[in-house]
C-alpha cells in the first residue's frame, strides 16, 4: 500500500494502542487522548474514528496514522510506514467500519480475583488507596487481539471501569455506580479512586452514608433519580471545569447540596489532595 492507502486504511485506534495509548473520553464516532508530544492532565487530542485523523487542540496540528508515529517514534516517514508494515494488515479498517463508524468494543474477560499483580499493588499503594482493594478487582481481559489487565470497579449496568498506570476504558455499558447503605445523605463522586480516598478518610469519621460514582460526568443524566430521594447530597468532583459546571448544575437542580471541594481546593481531586497530605 502506498502513503494514501495506509492513511485512509490502518486504523488509527490500532496505531495508538499500539503504544498503549488509549481514550480518556469516548463516545461512538471520536475520543479524547492525552496528547502525543507532552504530558498534561485534561485531554487535548481529539480523534474521529470516521476520518481516521486526529486534532489536538493544544497546539492545533492534525494527525494521521503516519504521522501519529513520526511524533510518538521521532522518526522519518519511511521509518513510520516501516512500523505500521509491522503491525500487520489484519488490522485495516474493513469498508463497513469506514462508513458505519468504529464498532462497539468486543473484549473477553479471562480472569478476575483478588488485587495481587505488583503493579496494580504498587499503583494502589501509589495513590494511597490500597487498604480500601476490598472495593475493587484485578481484571484480565483480551481486547481488540491483546491481552490487558487493570483495576476493575463494577457499575450498575455490568459494565467494569478498568483504571490502571497508563489507561481508562469502561468494558462493556457505562453506567453510575451507587452502593446503598440505606441513608438518607449520598455523598457524590467522579471517578473511584475519589471515592476509595475518601473510605479511608470516613473510617477515620466512622461516618455513614450512601456512595455514588459517576465514572464520567457526562452520566450525571442516569443518576438523577436516584438522588431526588436524598435529603442531602455532598459533592466531591474535581476542581476542573467540567466538575464545576456539574457542581453548578447539582446546585440548582437540588435542595441540601454542599460542594466540598474547598476541603481539596488548589488540587485537581481529591485523590490528589491526599497523595499530597504527610
Amino acid at each position: 500500500m502506498n502513503c494514501e492507502e495506509i492513511k485512509k486504511n490502518i486504523e488509527i485506534r490500532t496505531v495508538l494502542e499500539s503504544f498503549n495509548l488509549f481514550p480518556v473520553k469516548e463516545n461512538l464516532r471520536t475520543a479524547f487522548y492525552f496528547a502525543l508530544d507532552r504530558e498534561e492532565k485534561i485531554p487535548s487530542l481529539s480523534v474521529d474514528f470516521i476520518k481516521n485523523k486526529a486534532f489536538d487542540f493544544g497546539t492545533g496540528k492534525s494527525y494521521d496514522v503516519i504521522s501519529i508515529v513520526q511524533t510518538i517514534n521521532r522518526c522519518s516517514v519511511s521509518d513510520a510506514l516501516k512500523y505500521l508494515g509491522k503491525l500487520g494488515f489484519s488490522h485495516e479498517r474493513t469498508e463497513k467500519n469506514s462508513k458505519e463508524g468504529p464498532q462497539t468494543l468486543t473484549y473477553e474477560v479471562s480472569k478476575i480475583h483478588e488485587i495481587t499483580h505488583p503493579a496494580l499493588v504498587r499503583y494502589l499503594t501509589e495513590r494511597k488507596v490500597h487498604k480500601q482493594s476490598h472495593f475493587i478487582k484485578e481484571i484480565h481481559f483480551r481486547l481488540r487481539w491483546k491481552n490487558y489487565f487493570g483495576i476493575g470497579f463494577l457499575n450498575d449496568s455490568g459494565g467494569i471501569e478498568i483504571r490502571n498506570q497508563y489507561f481508562k476504558i469502561c468494558l462493556g455499558d457505562k453506567d453510575v455506580t451507587l452502593i446503598e447503605n440505606k441513608a438518607d445523605e449520598v455523598a457524590v463522586f467522579e471517578g473511584f479512586f475519589d471515592f476509595l480516598t475518601y473510605m479511608n478518610i470516613e473510617n477515620e469519621k466512622d461516618s455513614n452514608s450512601d456512595y455514588l460514582i459517576l465514572n464520567s460526568t457526562a452520566m450525571l443524566y442516569k443518576a438523577e433519580k436516584k438522588l431526588n430521594r436524598y435529603n442531602k447530597i455532598s459533592l466531591f468532583l474535581d476542581n476542573d471545569s467540567n466538575g464545576k459546571m456539574t457542581t453548578e448544575k447539582m446546585i440548582i437542580k437540588y435542595e441540601n447540596v454542599e460542594d466540598c471541594s474547598l476541603i481539596y481546593k488548589g488540587f485537581k481531586d481529591l485523590n490528589e489532595w491526599f497523595c499530597q497530605k504527610k
